[in-house]
């Protein structure tokens, strides 16, 4: 903040951040619409971490924040239409790689994403924050690459997210908006 005040000559005010704590629960509520955080695990180092559900007119969509596979997850996302978690992968030439292994330790793997949509049943599930580890000689998995592994647990609706894409959930499903490139990586079985 000091930064922008003396290099950008900014007003205080205009760049400072308003910080309000929070616990597992609602932490938003307006007319209709609620907002419920819950604890998700990104790793024992990294508490608290949470996910959080909007419920809205009947509709529900869920984003799972950074975490590992979760029971808590998949309880509070129960029964929600849009499912979007977060997915971190390599190739398996890699795995043996200690920096690679704290990173994959961390987060939710295709295949075990897969589980959690397959327990969860969302209308739509949608990977976003991919973590793609690679190196030099062996480059990331691609997004197309990430939904076939996921695939090995899931079979229902999924797509790979991407920069601004917009969903829109109504009575009927699900609908996406294209993203910054113009395209997903739509695989809606």
């Amino acid at each position: 903040m000091d930064t922008r005040v003396a290099d950008q000559k900014l007003a205080r005010a205009n760049v400072a951040v308003v910080v309000t704590e929070f616990d597992e629960g609602v932490v938003y509520e307006s007319g209709d619409v609620k907002v419920t955080a819950f604890a998700v695990d990104h790793g024992d180092l990294v508490k608290p971490a949470f996910g959080f559900r909007v419920d809205h007119d009947g509709r529900s969509a869920v984003i799972s924040g950074d975490t590992r596979f979760s029971e808590n997850l998949i309880k509070h996302a129960a029964g929600a239409d849009l499912l979007i978690h977060q997915v971190a992968a390599m190739r398996p030439e890699l795995l043996a790689l200690p920096a690679f292994q704290v990173i994959l330790a961390h987060h939710t793997s295709p295949e075990e994403a897969g589980r959690v949509f397959s327990r969860v049943k969302p209308r739509l599930a949608v990977f976003y924050h991919f973590s793609l580890l690679g190196t030099a000689k062996l480059p990331p998995l691609t997004a197309q690459e990430v939904v076939a592994a996921a695939r090995k647990t899931y079979d229902g609706p999924l797509i790979a997210g991407e920069d601004l894409m917009a969903f829109s959930i109504g009575r009927g499903g699900v609908a996406v908006g294209a993203g910054a490139a113009g395209r997903g990586c739509a695989d809606e079985r």
